[in-house]
């Protein structure tokens, strides 16, 4: 009997659900019909509370955030060592000193230099004695006296002798000695500056002795101007190109941002990150940004025309997200869409939409 009476409670509960789903669908398919991807609205009622709106074709910048690192520019970054080995006999300079271009950084004695100066006497001299000779056979061969072959050999000689010249001051150049006749014969070598700027680094020790292959003792660097280097994921590339502006933030400074412009984006990806190099150059004229510090890089692309709706109108799906395109009055059909970006109640459409399209931007949840 007690399984008797189970059976029909069973019976009688599966009747009940099947009734109830039976009113859900019916009232389903009072509100809309289904045809694929075609819905067809019956209902007043529902048809009140969608809200359809137009796309809108409008511009759009695109901005990707990612992290930079300072650095210098290299042409206006110098690392300054002994150009011989020979000890130092004077420092001129300071850490943090402003410095132009031929500023004397320090003195250093060698005797590598002193046989360069050596090698620039010798040479003068040869060249004045030539230039002697050359006049004085000029001169016998207009009295009769000499003969043209001596004439012509002097004038050989002298070529050769002006040649040694020249090649004698333009090693003293190369240690940026600029006025050679002025010079004493084993006076020390004065290490200038070969750039402006600041010292940024100064190991220079009065008395120490350098080798020609020691590290550099000193460093200008002219930080006006610097670089900032960013990896860009490869995916967001297309969106950056050289002489676009850039908004900077640094941490130091919560709130300040610079502005920069993309300087070069290179040509190869790097294979580990997937990513590119973009350097852009920002001015730096107050100082604020430092060599080596970390950047939060704010990359605005130049404006294109893109579609834009009610970020309400988009809906998510399994896969993707969708809105629902009318075609006629009460009649729509889902289409798939690619998101760009949404943000403030906007909603920016990659693909899948067209202008002046219409979309149901409210109550689209009602037909899912």
């Amino acid at each position: 009997m007690w399984k008797k009476n189970t059976l029909h409670l069973a019976l009688l509960s599966m009747l009940l659900l099947a009734g109830c789903k039976s009113n859900i669908e019916e009232k389903e398919s009072n509100n809309y019909q289904h045809k694929g991807d075609t819905i067809i609205v019956t209902s007043r009622t529902l048809n009140e509370k969608l809200k359809v709106a137009e796309t809108q074709l409008l511009p759009y910048s695109k901005e990707v955030v990612t992290a930079g690192t300072v650095q210098a520019i290299p042409t206006q970054f110098a690392y300054v060592a002994p150009p011989f080995s020979g000890r130092v006999m004077k420092s001129y300079i300071h850490l943090g000193q402003q410095v132009e271009e031929g500023t004397p950084l320090f003195e250093i004695s060698s005797p590598d230099f002193t046989s360069a100066q050596k090698e620039f006497f010798q040479a003068r001299l040869s060249r004045e004695l030539a230039q002697k000779d050359f006049r004085r056979k000029q001169d016998l061969i207009e009295n009769g006296v000499s003969s043209q072959k001596e004439l012509e050999e002097a004038e050989n000689t002298l070529l050769i002798a002006e040649k040694e010249y020249e090649n004698a001051i333009a090693a003293l150049y190369v240690y940026q000695v600029n006025e050679p006749e002025n010079m004493t014969l084993g006076q020390p070598l004065i290490v200038r500056a070969p750039i402006s700027g600041n010292i940024i680094e100064n190991n220079i020790v009065t008395g120490q002795y350098l080798k020609d292959d020691a590290e550099p003792i000193a460093v200008v660097a002219d930080l006006s101007k610097v670089w900032i280097t960013a990896q860009v994921k490869e995916k967001d590339i297309r969106f950056i190109k050289e002489g676009n502006k850039l908004n900077i933030e640094i941490s130091a400074f919560p709130g300040k941002h610079i502005e920069g412009t993309v300087f070069h984006v290179e040509e190869s990806v790097d294979e580990s990150t997937r990513s590119i190099r973009v350097l852009s150059i920002c001015d730096n004229q107050k100082e604020m940004l430092k060599l080596g510090m970390y950047t939060t890089m704010h990359f605005i692309s130049e404006p294109t025309d893109m579609i834009h709706i009610p970020e309400k109108a988009l809906l998510q799906g399994e896969k993707d997200s969708y809105v629902y395109v009318q075609t006629s009055k009460n009649t729509y059909i889902r289409r798939p869409v690619e998101v760009e970006f949404s943000k403030e109640g906007q909603a920016v459409i990659a693909s899948g939409l067209q202008k002046d399209e219409k979309v149901i931007s409210e109550g689209g949840y009602y037909l899912k």
